[in-house]
């Protein structure tokens, strides 16, 4: 049944979902080609895709936040819903880094730069240092951001080990650190599948954690901080 419901009604539902937000900012960038009302598109598509698959979402510690302060949020990765469900339920002004090739595709290319979001040249690390500089100043001036520190989704939905660059990029901002848990994204959308399943998620935002006065040499104790925040937060 799931897999009818999802190939007769939701996966063609967010293409079509995708297909008008990507002509709406189109639209929207001939009047304005800043960065906010980009950001509100996306979010509207991020709404319609959660309500599409059916899926609840209940948000827990949003008290902890300032919508109009500045963070590197940092979560675990179970599916590919993760960036719907938290784009959708978290008030921020975010900022993406992603990978330079999604730049080079028509239409979303054209939204991710008007949106603001950096990309990232993987290839290449002294580029990609210099990338995190430009997105620390971009921070610094009022944005926030989200990580998943993972690097990737967990293939056992396990936690697996942190990269330190979220860490790094929030020390150079010195803006505070954000752990967030995401519970029952995989039951959703299971990585590698297109089978989308009707069900609850939660989202957990903790206390952040400063950087003020540290240094990118600590970037390796913060991710371990981190990370503990994570796992306690899961339970």
């Amino acid at each position: 049944m799931a897999y009818l419901w999802s190939r007769l009604v939701v996966v063609p539902l967010i293409a079509l979902s995708t297909a008008v937000c990507a002509l709406i900012s189109n639209v929207v960038a001939l009047f304005d080609s800043s960065p906010p009302p980009q950001l509100r598109v996306a979010q509207a598509w991020a709404k319609s895709l959660v309500w599409i698959a059916g899926v609840k979402v209940e948000v827990e510690g949003l008290e902890h936040i300032d919508p109009k302060a500045s963070y590197v949020f940092t979560s675990n990765h179970l599916s590919y819903m993760d960036t719907p469900v938290v784009l959708a339920n978290i008030p921020a002004q975010f900022l993406f880094l992603a990978k330079e090739e999604l730049f080079r595709i028509p239409f979303m290319g054209w939204h991710l730069k008007r949106a603001g979001h950096v990309p990232v040249p993987l290839e290449n690390p002294r580029a990609a240092l210099r990338t995190l500089g430009h997105a620390a100043k971009l921070l610094q001036a009022g944005r926030s951001t989200f990580i998943f520190p993972e690097g990737g989704r967990s293939a056992t939905g396990q936690l697996d080990s942190f990269n330190d660059g979220a860490a790094f990029l929030a020390i150079r901002a010195q803006v505070p650190m954000v752990p967030v848990t995401l519970i029952g994204t995989r039951e959703v959308l299971p990585m590698g599948s297109l089978t989308f399943h009707r069900g609850p998620v939660k989202v957990r935002i903790g206390q952040p954690i400063p950087t003020e006065g540290m240094t990118t040499r600590q970037r390796v104790e913060l991710t371990a901080t981190l990370r503990q925040k994570i796992v306690e937060m899961l339970g």
